[in-house]
């Protein structure tokens, strides 16, 4: 190589040696590049795990909720009723506190009239009595502020009694209620026609869930929360009565008899009731869970009992061609079609 060409000769070494050194470094590089996002990939997919978990209650899927979520159910020492979580219980617990303030205020009332009346006929201060035998003014008083009293009590107690015994809307959910000695059956004829058979929880058991005895059953009753339900009840035996207090809701079960009212449930949670109408031996030892659940959470429960099917489910079954068995003996729904329009067509 002549001196002149040096130059090129080394531009053309220097070159390959730096594809070569290229070549080796980019496979490292690129896995180095994967490991650094393969964290960050995973800790994006944790987030919205987290965020599911964190939801109440979860999201999809359907599971019993735990203690954390009991809201209805009697305490130790409570004088007033429940919290309420309907909206019939909350129209009827603001009556019911109105009405206690309206009835301490004529206790007072009575109290200070009877006060002023011993003190001030007393014998040592009036030792001559008074003759009066009537009072125009004092009767008509008497008499008009009780009517306009009971009157003012009446509008709101016939409004809320119109509003509990609503009839149910067309696309409400319908629950059967039936109870039993000793035990309820919550039927659900709109999804598949399953009955779930709910019997209280031996005491020790409840207690190491952290649930409360004689409240807790084996199989709750479960609803979706925020929608119209129709609860029908009946008895197979003897009259019981369903009564949850925290929805203020209580309805009786009579044999022969459907009944039926609407309930709606604010909030998801777990209610407590009991049978409230004197039944036999165990009329103590039938209590009521319902627990309540978002829409979607719901029908993941309906579908996991034998049979339940849930909203157009049910519709298509039914509306299903029925299957005609061909001449190799298998039943096809297209044969079924093809019989129907040569049908129409004859």
């Amino acid at each position: 190589m002549r001196f002149g060409d040096w130059p090129q000769g080394a531009t053309r070494f220097v070159m390959i040696l730096w594809a070569a050194i290229a070549l080796l470094v980019a496979p490292q590089a690129a896995f180095a590049q994967d490991q650094a996002e393969a964290p960050a990939a995973e800790a994006a997919a944790a987030e919205p795990a987290t965020a599911a978990s964190d939801a109440t209650p979860a999201a999809a899927g359907y599971e019993p909720l735990g203690p954390e979520w009991i809201k209805g159910q009697p305490t130790p020492g409570g004088w007033d009723v429940q919290p309420q979580f309907s909206p019939i219980g909350d129209t009827a617990s603001g009556l019911h506190v109105g009405l206690m303030w309206v009835m301490g205020i004529i206790c007072l009332f009575v109290l200070a009239l009877l006060l002023w009346v011993i003190v001030r006929y007393r014998r040592g201060a009036n030792p001559t009595p008074s003759k009066t035998t009537h009072n125009t003014f004092i009767e008509v008083v008497w008499t008009l502020v009780p009517v306009l009293i009971l009157v003012g009590i009446a509008i709101p107690s016939i409004s809320l009694l119109t509003d509990q015994y609503q009839s149910p809307p067309k696309d409400a959910v319908t629950i059967k209620v039936t109870g039993y000695q000793w035990y309820w059956g919550y039927g659900y004829p709109d999804n598949g026609g399953f009955e779930v058979i709910s019997n209280m929880m031996p005491e020790d058991e409840a207690k190491a869930k952290g649930l409360p005895a004689l409240l807790e059953v084996d199989n709750r009753m479960v609803v979706p929360v925020d929608t119209p339900l129709r609860i029908q009840t009946t008895a197979a035996d003897v009259i019981h009565s369903f009564a949850v207090p925290s929805l203020w809701f209580k309805i009786d079960a009579v044999p022969g008899r459907l009944n039926e009212r609407l309930l709606t449930i604010d909030e998801p949670g777990i209610y407590y009731g009991q049978c409230s109408e004197l039944c036999g031996a165990r009329h103590g030892y039938m209590p009521i869970a319902v627990e309540a659940l978002p829409r979607d959470q719901w029908e993941a429960w309906v579908r996991s009992q034998p049979g339940g099917t849930v909203g157009d489910e049910a519709e298509a079954e039914a509306a299903a061609p029925a299957p005609v068995a061909d001449e190799g003996g298998e039943a096809t729904a297209e044969d079924a079609d093809g019989t129907d329009a040569a049908a129409e067509t004859n």
